[in-house]
């Protein structure tokens, strides 16, 4: 009897999964499927929740099978720098300058040291490029307050650490939609404006590093590239033939299926329990 108890427990104990992977109709998949997209795609946008554990690791072990493969083809990128911060990625790169020096010249978020020192730093031991592609938080926030033509007034320099303006803005899309749903029209179109603006100066940088034969794998907000929207909008304005690959991620009471909600979501889904601990509280 005793036994028989024991089994049922253990059972029920190994059926706790971290994660799961889905395709994008939401039929269940392995993560051999998504390497093997993976590595032959232009362009990867890994859509994160910033503050899960999964989906930090996944990235890094994604990053390490990848350059397997790529070796020197492969080009990292990242939401989490900032395009004016490119010179001092580079000098941190290069071994230039130290890490003390880089987390007091660059903008670095909160949990720098324990979700991306470690794909930079992968970058640095194995001498990859690394793309430092979001726009400077002060014109995103320009944007926020003042509206997209503010950033006209910016002097050329500055320009060259945005996307080319004007940029394109569809409010209709769902990303921007959302947002002014969500932000119950407070600042008018403002606020999708200024995701916006984060979304064209990113795929900006990833066309700008790109070349045949390569994969850049771009980490950003799920919300930057789910739908195929965002990031991806862009970037096929501008190369309608990229080869891009998206993931999202979510989060959900249960992994044995999708909700239906969050079919769609992007090529691959990645899923993990609600109930997962997180890396830091914004």
């Amino acid at each position: 009897m005793l036994a028989a108890v024991t089994f049922t427990l253990f059972a029920f104990m190994s059926d706790k999964k971290a994660y799961q992977l889905f395709d994008t109709n939401g039929k269940e998949s392995q993560y051999v499927k998504l390497l093997e997209a993976a590595k032959n795609a232009d362009v990867i946008l890994f859509g994160e929740l910033h503050d899960n554990p999964i989906d930090h690791w996944l990235e890094q072990e994604l990053t390490k099978d990848l350059y397997t493969i790529k070796k020197q083809n492969l080009i990292l990128g990242a939401e989490m720098f900032e395009s004016d911060d490119q010179i001092t990625v580079d000098e941190y790169l290069s071994g230039a300058v130290s890490e003390k020096t880089l987390k007091e010249e660059a903008k670095l978020w909160t949990n720098f040291p324990s979700d991306y020192k470690p794909l930079l730093d992968f970058a640095k031991k194995n001498k990859l490029q690394f793309v430092a592609a979001n726009i400077p938080r002060r014109y995103a926030n320009m944007v926020y307050t003042k509206g997209l033509e503010k950033l006209d007034s910016i002097n050329g320099e500055a320009k060259r650490w945005i996307a080319p303006l004007p940029i394109q803005y569809d409010g209709t899309l769902k990303c921007y939609a959302d947002i002014f749903k969500q932000a119950q029209g407070h600042g008018g179109q403002n606020l999708p404006k200024a995701q916006a603006i984060k979304d064209a100066t990113m795929a900006y940088f990833i066309l700008k590093n790109i070349s045949v034969g390569k994969t850049l794998i771009h980490f950003n907000g799920s919300y930057h590239s789910d739908w195929h929207q965002g990031i991806e909008w862009y970037l096929r304005k501008s190369n309608p033939a990229l080869k891009i690959l998206t993931i999202g991620s979510t989060e959900q009471e249960k992994l044995d299926e999708l909700d239906k909600e969050n079919l769609g979501l992007a090529d691959f889904i990645l899923c993990t329990p609600a109930s997962m601990s997180k890396t830091y509280r914004p």
